[in-house]
């Protein structure tokens, strides 16, 4: 049987899960002796990572309840492709001089190809201070254990990194203090490192320095080169503009002690292998104050920092993968984030989050942290905007407990148009304050504790594949608020929970609601012709089940069988399509209707062999 990974309207047909590809490229191996260690989630602290694990880790998939995450650090197969019309091309700008500066560990930094002074030398402390009104190249290699580069400039720049390795004990390897447009380029094939110190001392009072690689102005990267930033006192890469990382840039950032990259206005993944690795309390992997677009290339964060008290929100905050004020989009790419601290978030936005297209994999382990001062619980996606998913996959696992501890979250709306989405939670998988909308695609959602599918408002389920897994009594497989309510009026739907909730006679699609046993496998026949198997859940949920298909038509009878053997067909989380159905070892009728009950009255005395039994309305 194969696994669902993209929408098909036909529920008799489905695609197989495409497999990930792997490429093979170089990766560092600069940090793989270091280990840090310390405390347990318990008390609010990262739990043991082995960096050697960190860097050579690679990502495998699997569906939601067992994929797992990893930094890979291979290069991907991108197309780069200047865009005439983007500025932030460097081929769109014309040099007018390149600089070559050369740091030493054993002697002063050297300068090439600066004629009129620009730059000044201390040591291996580097400053460039460009009033010529021209547009510079600045190339950077050799190492430094102490030193630093700094710019001022009122003319846009291009900063090459060609082997370039920078430490700065005392603040910022990469300081530019000019707020115009920076073009940094990694020079392919080469390697690149920075470093900052523990404390800022380099710092001056009229300027800013908030990362190891810190700048006003725009940050944009590009070439086939690899950079590793090292953070050990603030972010890693920031910009008080924004941050775009072009196809085929390769970057690592490790951050201890604040963000991995920010940007205040945006940041922009529009290509590159991006990896963040982010141990400090309550800090971001990606953060800015506006918007985060993510167009292409693999963007994989892992955050197990701990949570703190905001005295500023009279509330608890934690990790966040990403974390954005404003519009969270994903139009391509891959997307991996784990969080490992408690309370930590995959996705955060204060705004609306919308996915069109590309590969979001999310994971979260830590717990629920409350008590007299304040609340913070894991989610996957959360939102206080709208919650809009148009294709791709999508599939998001929490692992820790508590109240609140959920998938996907909306203050809003939550509208799934298509794609696949894949949700495991302890409480609700997906929920939404206000209405939730199916409209197509193909949707696993499945809670411990709590209801699979829960809107606080009306539940629309119009299309698509859907099946949803609740918890024991009272919680159910789809849910609506107390004074509003279900419609199904279109799509396959499994409900199956320990309770069920009632469907709207307004709608459009009927269905069957039946009492089955855990860990039983149910055929669906119209007379002689299989319309669907399902396999309930074997633990965890209850014995409320509701199926609704395009074929029922209300008021017909359909023949259910339990104990059976479905042979061929494709398979999604336990839904089967296109089967052939055995004997099994009961069978009975059941009819469909628009109505559905969800107070399980009326369902009739159990069948021998602890099968099922059908609902009555």
């Amino acid at each position: 049987m194969k696994k669902i990974n993209q929408l098909l309207l036909s529920v008799a047909t489905v695609l197989a899960m495409a497999a990930c590809n792997s490429d093979d490229n170089w990766y560092n191996e600069k940090w793989t002796d270091t280990t840090s260690t310390t405390a347990s989630d318990d008390d609010n602290t990262q739990t043991t990572t082995t960096v050697d694990d960190v860097v050579n880790g690679v990502s495998t998939t699997g569906d939601v309840t067992t994929f797992t995450l990893a930094f890979n650090k291979n290069a991907i197969a991108e197309t780069y492709k200047a865009d005439a019309n983007d500025d932030d091309y460097l081929e769109n700008t014309t040099i007018e001089r390149t600089i070559t500066v050369t740091f030493s560990t054993t002697a002063d930094a050297t300068v090439e190809g600066d004629d009129e002074g620009i730059v000044s030398v201390s040591g291996n402390d580097v400053i460039a201070t460009n009033t010529t009104g021209e547009v510079i190249r600045y190339v950077l290699t050799g190492t430094t254990t102490d030193g630093f580069f700094k710019l001022y400039s009122t003319k846009k720049q291009a900063i090459v990194l060609n082997g370039a390795n920078i430490t700065n004990p005392d603040g910022a390897a990469i300081n530019n203090q000019s707020k115009k447009r920076t073009f940094i380029v990694l020079n392919d094939g080469t390697k690149n490192y920075l470093t900052d110190g523990t404390n800022y001392s380099d710092a001056t009072g009229d300027e800013d320095m908030k990362a190891c690689f810190f700048s006003e102005g725009q940050l944009i990267f590009s070439g086939a080169g690899y950079l590793e930033v090292d953070a050990n006192c603030k972010a890693g890469i920031r910009s008080d503009d924004y941050v775009r990382t072009l196809p085929k840039t390769n970057i690592f950032v490790d951050a201890s002690s604040g963000n991995g990259i920010r940007g205040n206005d945006a940041v922009i993944v529009s290509g590159g292998v991006i990896n963040i690795n982010i141990t400090g309390t309550a800090d971001k992997g990606i953060s800015t104050d506006g918007e985060v677009r993510i167009d292409g290339g693999r963007t994989t964060i892992l955050t197990s920092g701990g949570y703190e008290y905001d005295s500023d929100e009279g509330d608890y905050t934690a990790c966040s993968g990403i974390k954005a004020d404003s519009l969270v989009t994903i139009n391509g790419g891959e997307l991996n984030i784990k969080s490992t601290g408690t309370g930590g978030k995959g996705i955060n936005s204060d705004d609306q989050i919308v996915i069109n297209d590309g590969v979001v994999r999310i994971i979260t382990t830590g717990k629920r942290q409350k008590d007299s001062k304040g609340s913070v619980s894991p989610k996957g996606i959360k939102a206080d905007g709208n919650i809009t998913i148009n294709g791709g996959q999508t599939q998001v696992r929490l692992e820790g407990s508590g109240d609140g501890t959920e998938a996907i979250e909306s203050k809003a709306e939550i509208h799934i148009e298509a794609g696949t989405v894949e949700c495991y939670s302890y409480d609700d998988a997906i929920n939404s304050a206000g209405n939730l909308y199916i409209d197509g695609g193909y949707v696993y959602a499945r809670a411990m504790n709590n209801d699979g599918i829960d809107a606080n408002k009306n539940l629309y389920i119009n299309g698509g594949v859907v099946i949803a897994e609740g918890g024991q009594q009272p919680e159910c497989g789809i849910d609506a608020a107390e004074g509003y309510s279900a419609f199904i009026n279109g799509g396959t739907v499994i409900a199956v929970g320990g309770g069920m909730q009632a469907i709207s006679s307004s709608s459009k699609q009927a269905s069957i609601a039946v009492n089955a046993s855990l860990g039983t496998t149910l055929g669906v026949l119209d007379g002689t012709t299989a319309i669907l198997g399902y396999t309930t859940p074997a633990s965890n949920s209850g014995t409320s089940l509701m199926i609704s298909s395009p074929v029922f038509k209300s008021g017909s009878t359909y023949t259910l069988r339990a104990g059976c053997a479905l042979d061929g067909g494709t398979s999604f989380y336990g839904l089967t399509t296109g089967c052939t159905i055995g004997s099994g070892t009961q069978s009975v009728d059941a009819t469909a209707s628009t109505s559905v009950s969800g107070s399980m009255g009326g369902m009739g005395g159990g069948m021998s062999g602890g099968g099922f039994r059908p609902g009555g309305w």
